[in-house]
């Protein structure tokens, strides 16, 4: 009798150990994903970084060319120069608008947070607390 209840101690200490390395591989594998995630989420923050960086530069020179513009229209009377110089500074300021609209949309939180590790992580706990709930509480 005592070397059965023996096998039944090293089977339960063989299965705890093994739901224990289940569960640690579980949790690499969760924190891999989530740093995977962050990683692509900080790629797209920097891509929306250098967008509005790059609009802040072109905004400066379309602002540059329109006050050549104003000060054209203030020196000379005449039409063709300053519209051209208008028309220029107005084309920049319009592409420097775009570049900065889009880096805007490429900075949302939402492509930082890890969305998928924590819905795989809400899944774990739910099978985990099924499965608890399932046996009654009970340990092996």
């Amino acid at each position: 009798m005592s070397e059965r209840r023996d096998e039944e101690d090293a089977g339960v200490m063989s299965l705890l150990s093994d739901v224990a390395t289940g569960v640690g591989r579980l949790v690499q594998g969760e924190l891999r994903l989530a740093r995977a995630e962050a990683t692509e989420g900080l790629r797209t923050a920097g891509a929306g970084l250098t967008k509005l960086g790059i609009a802040a530069v072109v905004g400066l020179v379309g602002l540059n060319v329109l006050a050549g513009a104003a000060v054209a229209a203030l020196a000379t009377a005449g039409l063709g120069p300053v519209w051209s110089a208008f028309v220029v500074g107005l084309a920049l300021c319009l592409v420097a608008l775009g570049l900065a609209l889009a880096g805007h949309a490429a900075l949302r939180l939402r492509g930082i947070w890890p969305g998928r590790t924590l819905r795989g992580l809400r899944r774990d706990a739910e099978t985990v607390q099924q499965g608890l709930t399932e046996t009654g509480g009970r340990h092996v």
